[in-house]
């Protein structure tokens, strides 16, 4: 293991692309590490067990995500590129991950009319049924893995703490 700033250089945590190139680096007070640490491991954990949960159904928590957004997209569809924004994935990882899904019939490509290079992943009849067939056990996995562990209080202190991370980061996102 290398020395601290090593470490929290690995983390991300010793400065940020926006951050002046001159002068020491901002280094987190204990109190800081400690929350963006507890933020890692329970987003990684958390997802890992969520993921596992849906393995017997034979869907990863990236194929339910997309069967997510496409269920609540008008007629069912969404532009490729703007389901990989949805889903914060890179186009590519996107299409692959489509490619496996429309192989179990979860969901189909369509052209874009007026638009030849354009596509849409649409979910696809048996794609509904499975997410309706999973939802009820997957929100309960939301629940016992996460909602039940933490009081109102704390569920209202996480939506307030990340709404403004999340707004930033989306405003980040839009200018690239």
């Amino acid at each position: 293991m290398g020395t601290l700033e090593e470490e929290t250089d690995a983390l991300g945590v010793g400065g940020s692309p926006e951050a002046p190139a001159c002068g020491p680096p901002r280094w987190l007070a204990p109190e800081e590490q400690e929350a963006w640490r507890a933020h890692l491991a329970t987003s990684k954990l958390l997802t890992r067990q969520l993921d596992r949960d849906l393995h017997p159904f034979g869907l990863s928590i990236n194929d339910y995500e997309i069967l997510v957004v496409l269920s609540e997209s008008p007629s069912r569809r969404l532009r490729m590129t703007d389901l990989a924004d949805a889903t914060a994935q890179s186009r590519s990882r996107l299409s692959h991950q489509i490619t496996r899904m429309e192989a179990n019939g979860l969901v189909r490509r369509d052209s874009c009319p007026g638009d030849k290079r354009g596509l849409f992943a649409v979910l696809t009849d048996a794609g509904m049924a499975t997410i309706e067939r999973v939802a009820p056990h997957h929100v309960e996995s939301v629940r016992r893995h996460f909602i039940s562990l933490l009081d109102e209080g704390q569920l209202a202190a996480l939506r307030e703490g990340y709404a403004g991370v999340i707004e930033h980061l989306r405003k980040i996102r839009e200018r690239d």
